[in-house]
């Protein structure tokens, strides 16, 4: 099956797939007006959407900027160290009675241990593949 793939303004990339029901023509007026586009085949774009906000338009494919997805990454980074922190800040913050804040805080300490190691590992990928091994997936 064809793509109809365009960039956009801000960098990011549209990618128009056709139904069944509405042809390839038809899909084409969906472009915005001025826009250049290309017609794709399929297995010229990405399939994992991970760094989806990262694909850029090539000539006649759609790649994953390795510079845009760091980017990304560090955000879901950032994310994932949220979570894990919540319940020791939740801890040291709230001065639970019966709670052990020196547990809490040795907790956050490798927490943060573990998410700078990530974000180095992070930096140092030089692919997409190595960006997502470094966030563990």
């Amino acid at each position: 099956m064809s793509k109809i793939i365009y960039s956009n303004s801000d960098g990011t990339v549209s990618i128009i797939t056709p139904s069944s029901n509405v042809s390839l023509e038809r899909a084409k007026q969906d472009v915005p007006s001025g826009v250049s586009y290309e017609v794709v085949d399929d297995n010229k774009v990405p399939t994992d959407r991970t760094f989806r906000n990262a694909w850029v338009k090539g000539s006649g494919v759609v790649t994953e900027d390795v510079t845009k997805s760091k980017v990304l990454a560090h955000g879901t980074r950032r994310e994932k160290r949220a979570v894990e922190f919540k319940p020791h800040d939740d801890t040291i913050s709230l001065n639970i009675p019966g709670t052990d804040t020196s547990a809490a805080e040795t907790s956050r300490a490798a927490i943060r241990t573990k998410y700078a190691t990530m974000q180095t590992n992070i930096d140092n990928a030089t692919d997409i593949a190595g960006i997502k091994t470094a966030l563990g997936g």
